[in-house]
């Protein structure tokens, strides 16, 4: 009877110890720069620094890389970032899905607003041509302080933004669209910041 109790126990145990080994937490980030397998050969080579990664994809159009690591570790969202940085590259978005099912994302800014606030919604015509020029030009958006949502969507070329006039101007959104590498009407990207981007997102410059 001993005998059998203890085997239990230990079943138990090894269960409870194999259970906690497979708590992964899944981690998606958009990464901006990727434009070749190289890129994505060294992105994946410094992300393996972190011992015990699993899963690891990248897909180089879209800038989009997942992988999962073990819950017990806790890696943060700032370890991401850096992580990314230290590659060579720029974290545009990062999502957490954690293994008890909590889910993080990265904040663009820290936008309040008040009774004073003065809300509009504006589109304005940006320049770019695939899912990586997509989060890129939406991440300099929501950068700005005083947006509280962009979306841009690629088949018209076109950026819905939604912010507080109390706080910010069309104009500052498009000069910040600008310094990202995408032309608008008002402000054009300048020769480097479009040399910049990744062959992928080369689009027709306006006039």
């Amino acid at each position: 009877m001993k005998t059998t109790m203890i085997t239990l126990v230990i079943a138990l145990f090894t269960t409870m110890g194999m259970q906690a080994q497979k708590a992964m937490d899944q981690f998606e980030i958009q990464v901006d720069g990727l434009g070749c397998p190289f890129c994505a050969y060294g992105l994946e080579k410094k992300f393996k620094e972190f011992k015990g990664i699993k899963k690891v994809a990248i897909d180089i159009e879209t800038g989009d890389f997942s992988f999962q690591y073990p819950a017990e570790k806790a890696l943060t969202m700032d370890d991401i970032t850096k992580q990314v940085e230290k590659a060579g590259y720029t974290p545009i978005t990062s999502k957490i899905t954690r293994a008890n099912g909590s889910v993080e994302t990265s904040k663009a800014n820290n936008t309040e607003l008040s009774a004073t606030s003065e809300i509009v919604t504006q589109k304005i015509l940006v320049a770019g041509k695939c899912g990586m020029c997509e989060a890129r030009i939406e991440k300099a958006s929501n950068g700005i302080l005083g947006v509280t949502e962009a979306s841009w969507k690629e088949e018209q070329n076109m950026l819905e933004v939604t912010f507080d006039k109390s706080q910010t101007t069309l104009d500052a959104i498009q000069k910040a669209v600008a310094q990202a590498g995408h032309d608008t009407k008002a402000h054009k990207a300048t020769k480097q910041a479009y040399k910049d981007l990744p062959a992928c997102c080369k689009y027709q410059r306006l006039q």
